[in-house]
Protein backbone atom coordinates (compact mmCIF):
# COMPACT_ATOMS: atom_id res chain seq x y z
CA UNK A 1 0.00 0.00 0.00
CA UNK A 2 1.43 3.28 -0.98
CA UNK A 3 0.81 6.55 0.68
CA UNK A 4 1.53 10.05 -0.73
CA UNK A 5 4.28 12.04 1.11
CA UNK A 6 1.61 14.49 2.72
CA UNK A 7 0.11 11.55 4.65
CA UNK A 8 3.52 10.17 5.63
CA UNK A 9 4.58 13.47 6.86
CA UNK A 10 1.14 13.50 9.13
CA UNK A 11 1.37 13.24 12.79
CA UNK A 12 -0.83 10.24 14.24
CA UNK A 13 -4.22 10.46 15.65
CA UNK A 14 -5.68 7.83 17.57
CA UNK A 15 -8.99 6.92 16.23
CA UNK A 16 -12.08 6.90 18.38
CA UNK A 17 -15.24 4.50 19.16
CA UNK A 18 -15.67 1.88 16.55
CA UNK A 19 -18.96 0.24 17.33
CA UNK A 20 -19.39 -1.75 13.87
CA UNK A 21 -21.88 -1.27 11.54
CA UNK A 22 -25.58 -0.75 12.68
CA UNK A 23 -27.55 -3.96 13.00
CA UNK A 24 -29.95 -5.03 10.25
CA UNK A 25 -32.70 -7.81 10.61
CA UNK A 26 -32.17 -11.46 9.42
CA UNK A 27 -34.35 -14.05 9.64
CA UNK A 28 -35.97 -13.27 12.90
CA UNK A 29 -32.29 -11.69 14.22
CA UNK A 30 -30.70 -8.51 14.51
CA UNK A 31 -27.17 -9.35 12.66
CA UNK A 32 -24.11 -6.97 12.32
CA UNK A 33 -23.45 -7.52 8.65
CA UNK A 34 -19.48 -7.30 8.27
CA UNK A 35 -18.91 -10.11 5.56
CA UNK A 36 -20.95 -11.66 2.66
CA UNK A 37 -21.45 -14.96 4.75
CA UNK A 38 -23.25 -12.63 7.71
CA UNK A 39 -26.36 -12.21 5.14
CA UNK A 40 -29.54 -14.51 4.79
CA UNK A 41 -33.01 -13.28 3.47
CA UNK A 42 -35.54 -14.49 1.18
CA UNK A 43 -36.63 -11.59 -1.16
CA UNK A 44 -37.67 -9.73 -4.45
CA UNK A 45 -36.78 -7.12 -6.67
CA UNK A 46 -37.91 -6.24 -10.34
CA UNK A 47 -35.40 -5.43 -13.35
CA UNK A 48 -35.94 -3.64 -16.88
CA UNK A 49 -33.73 -3.46 -19.71
CA UNK A 50 -32.04 -0.33 -21.20
CA UNK A 51 -34.68 0.05 -23.92
CA UNK A 52 -37.73 -0.72 -21.64
CA UNK A 53 -39.21 -3.64 -24.10
CA UNK A 54 -39.19 -6.56 -21.48
CA UNK A 55 -38.79 -6.71 -17.72
CA UNK A 56 -37.75 -9.72 -15.21
CA UNK A 57 -39.17 -9.95 -11.75
CA UNK A 58 -36.41 -12.08 -9.83
CA UNK A 59 -36.72 -14.04 -6.27
CA UNK A 60 -33.64 -15.04 -4.37
CA UNK A 61 -33.51 -17.31 -0.92
CA UNK A 62 -30.20 -16.76 0.56
CA UNK A 63 -28.24 -18.24 3.32
CA UNK A 64 -25.27 -17.42 4.79
CA UNK A 65 -24.46 -15.23 2.13
CA UNK A 66 -25.13 -17.70 -0.91
CA UNK A 67 -27.63 -18.16 -3.49
CA UNK A 68 -29.72 -21.41 -2.50
CA UNK A 69 -32.98 -20.83 -4.60
CA UNK A 70 -33.99 -18.45 -7.29
CA UNK A 71 -36.95 -17.77 -9.28
CA UNK A 72 -36.27 -15.80 -12.64
CA UNK A 73 -39.68 -14.61 -14.67
CA UNK A 74 -39.59 -12.53 -17.55
CA UNK A 75 -42.35 -10.82 -19.96
CA UNK A 76 -42.39 -8.77 -22.94
CA UNK A 77 -39.25 -10.06 -25.32
CA UNK A 78 -38.82 -13.58 -26.25
CA UNK A 79 -34.84 -13.55 -25.65
CA UNK A 80 -35.19 -12.99 -22.23
CA UNK A 81 -36.91 -16.80 -21.76
CA UNK A 82 -33.28 -17.92 -22.81
CA UNK A 83 -31.80 -15.32 -20.90
CA UNK A 84 -33.67 -16.50 -17.63
CA UNK A 85 -32.87 -20.36 -18.28
CA UNK A 86 -28.54 -19.70 -18.14
CA UNK A 87 -29.55 -17.41 -15.38
CA UNK A 88 -31.52 -19.91 -12.84
CA UNK A 89 -27.83 -22.03 -14.08
CA UNK A 90 -25.88 -19.09 -13.04
CA UNK A 91 -27.15 -17.99 -9.98
CA UNK A 92 -27.82 -20.87 -7.60
CA UNK A 93 -24.18 -21.42 -5.53
CA UNK A 94 -22.70 -17.76 -6.39
CA UNK A 95 -22.78 -15.53 -3.18
CA UNK A 96 -25.21 -12.22 -3.38
CA UNK A 97 -21.44 -10.37 -4.00
CA UNK A 98 -20.48 -12.69 -7.26
CA UNK A 99 -24.05 -12.86 -8.64
CA UNK A 100 -24.06 -8.90 -8.23
CA UNK A 101 -20.74 -8.36 -10.64
CA UNK A 102 -22.08 -11.70 -12.72
CA UNK A 103 -23.53 -11.50 -16.35
CA UNK A 104 -26.54 -12.62 -16.11
CA UNK A 105 -27.14 -12.74 -19.64
CA UNK A 106 -29.94 -10.15 -19.65
CA UNK A 107 -29.93 -6.40 -18.97
CA UNK A 108 -33.47 -7.09 -17.23
CA UNK A 109 -32.30 -9.58 -15.24
CA UNK A 110 -28.93 -7.59 -13.68
CA UNK A 111 -31.00 -4.71 -12.78
CA UNK A 112 -32.55 -6.91 -10.72
CA UNK A 113 -30.24 -8.33 -9.40
CA UNK A 114 -28.73 -5.11 -8.54
CA UNK A 115 -32.05 -4.29 -6.76
CA UNK A 116 -32.42 -7.47 -5.04
CA UNK A 117 -28.47 -6.69 -3.77
CA UNK A 118 -29.94 -3.70 -2.38
CA UNK A 119 -32.41 -5.31 -0.21
CA UNK A 120 -30.52 -8.01 0.97
CA UNK A 121 -27.39 -6.12 2.51
CA UNK A 122 -29.74 -3.35 3.74
CA UNK A 123 -32.50 -5.88 5.55
CA UNK A 124 -35.54 -5.44 3.37
CA UNK A 125 -36.28 -8.67 2.97
CA UNK A 126 -39.12 -10.23 2.79
CA UNK A 127 -38.29 -12.93 5.30
CA UNK A 128 -36.09 -10.40 7.83
CA UNK A 129 -38.34 -11.23 10.69
CA UNK A 130 -39.54 -14.79 10.08
CA UNK A 131 -37.23 -16.46 12.44
CA UNK A 132 -35.30 -19.06 10.47
CA UNK A 133 -36.29 -17.30 7.28
CA UNK A 134 -37.99 -19.08 4.68
CA UNK A 135 -37.34 -22.93 3.54
CA UNK A 136 -35.71 -23.30 0.73
CA UNK A 137 -38.27 -24.17 -1.91
CA UNK A 138 -41.13 -20.99 -0.81
CA UNK A 139 -40.19 -19.12 -4.27
CA UNK A 140 -42.53 -22.06 -5.79
CA UNK A 141 -45.31 -20.52 -3.72
CA UNK A 142 -45.37 -17.78 -6.37
CA UNK A 143 -46.40 -19.79 -8.49
CA UNK A 144 -49.59 -20.78 -9.22
CA UNK A 145 -51.16 -24.56 -10.00
CA UNK A 146 -48.67 -26.52 -12.90
CA UNK A 147 -45.81 -23.71 -11.61
CA UNK A 148 -46.91 -21.20 -13.57
CA UNK A 149 -46.21 -17.36 -13.57
CA UNK A 150 -48.91 -15.33 -12.26
CA UNK A 151 -49.50 -12.89 -15.97
CA UNK A 152 -51.90 -10.38 -16.75
CA UNK A 153 -52.16 -9.32 -20.47
CA UNK A 154 -54.63 -6.85 -21.47
CA UNK A 155 -55.26 -5.12 -25.13
CA UNK A 156 -56.85 -2.36 -25.81
CA UNK A 157 -57.71 0.66 -28.37
CA UNK A 158 -59.49 3.63 -28.46
CA UNK A 159 -62.04 2.58 -31.12
CA UNK A 160 -62.66 -0.66 -30.28
CA UNK A 161 -61.89 -0.47 -26.55
CA UNK A 162 -60.19 -3.51 -24.11
CA UNK A 163 -59.62 -6.72 -24.65
CA UNK A 164 -58.76 -8.87 -21.45
CA UNK A 165 -56.22 -12.08 -22.84
CA UNK A 166 -54.78 -13.59 -19.74
CA UNK A 167 -55.43 -13.05 -16.06
CA UNK A 168 -53.87 -14.74 -13.13
CA UNK A 169 -57.01 -17.81 -13.46
CA UNK A 170 -56.05 -18.60 -16.90
CA UNK A 171 -56.42 -17.72 -20.56
CA UNK A 172 -59.27 -15.90 -21.41
CA UNK A 173 -61.27 -17.32 -24.11
CA UNK A 174 -64.24 -15.27 -24.46
CA UNK A 175 -65.25 -11.82 -22.61
CA UNK A 176 -68.95 -11.48 -22.08
CA UNK A 177 -70.81 -8.34 -22.60
CA UNK A 178 -73.79 -6.43 -21.71
CA UNK A 179 -76.42 -4.54 -22.98
CA UNK A 180 -74.44 -1.07 -23.06
CA UNK A 181 -71.22 -3.43 -24.25
CA UNK A 182 -69.39 -2.99 -21.05
CA UNK A 183 -67.38 -5.79 -19.74
CA UNK A 184 -69.29 -7.64 -17.15
CA UNK A 185 -67.03 -11.34 -16.89
CA UNK A 186 -64.87 -13.44 -18.86
CA UNK A 187 -64.74 -17.29 -19.42
CA UNK A 188 -60.76 -18.29 -18.92
CA UNK A 189 -59.05 -22.19 -18.98
CA UNK A 190 -56.99 -22.54 -16.33
CA UNK A 191 -53.72 -23.94 -18.40
CA UNK A 192 -51.86 -25.46 -15.31
CA UNK A 193 -54.46 -27.13 -14.22
CA UNK A 194 -55.21 -28.37 -17.53
CA UNK A 195 -51.44 -29.37 -18.47
CA UNK A 196 -51.66 -31.14 -14.74
CA UNK A 197 -54.58 -33.62 -16.06
CA UNK A 198 -53.04 -34.34 -19.45
CA UNK A 199 -49.71 -35.50 -17.84
CA UNK A 200 -51.86 -37.46 -15.67
CA UNK A 201 -53.37 -39.17 -18.48
CA UNK A 202 -56.47 -37.49 -18.88
CA UNK A 203 -57.97 -37.26 -22.76
CA UNK A 204 -57.01 -33.22 -23.71
CA UNK A 205 -60.30 -32.39 -24.33
CA UNK A 206 -61.50 -33.48 -21.36
CA UNK A 207 -59.02 -31.79 -19.45
CA UNK A 208 -59.73 -28.45 -21.52
CA UNK A 209 -63.38 -28.62 -20.89
CA UNK A 210 -62.92 -29.37 -17.39
CA UNK A 211 -60.81 -26.52 -16.38
CA UNK A 212 -63.19 -23.73 -18.02
CA UNK A 213 -64.53 -21.41 -15.40
CA UNK A 214 -66.23 -18.10 -15.40
CA UNK A 215 -65.84 -15.09 -13.30
CA UNK A 216 -68.10 -12.48 -12.67
CA UNK A 217 -71.57 -12.06 -14.26
CA UNK A 218 -70.48 -13.68 -17.32
CA UNK A 219 -73.47 -15.91 -17.92
CA UNK A 220 -75.82 -12.67 -17.17
CA UNK A 221 -73.99 -11.44 -21.03
CA UNK A 222 -76.22 -10.47 -23.69
CA UNK A 223 -73.16 -10.62 -26.24
CA UNK A 224 -69.85 -12.96 -25.64
CA UNK A 225 -66.43 -12.68 -27.93
CA UNK A 226 -63.38 -14.27 -28.37
CA UNK A 227 -61.06 -11.40 -27.48
CA UNK A 228 -58.52 -12.62 -30.26
CA UNK A 229 -61.06 -12.96 -33.18
CA UNK A 230 -63.36 -10.69 -32.56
Amino acid sequence: MQFSQEVEHMTCVAKGPNHGPAAIPEEGRWVQAKQISDVSGFTHGIGWCAPQQGACKLSLNVKEGVIQEALVETIGCSGMTHSAAMASEILIGKTILEALNTDLVCDAINTAMRELFLQIVYGRTQSAFSEGGLTIGAGLEDLGKGHRSQVGTMYATLKKGPRYLEMAEGYVLEIGLDADNEIIGYKFVSLGKMMEAIKKGVDPKEAYESNIKTYGRFDEAVKKIDPRLE
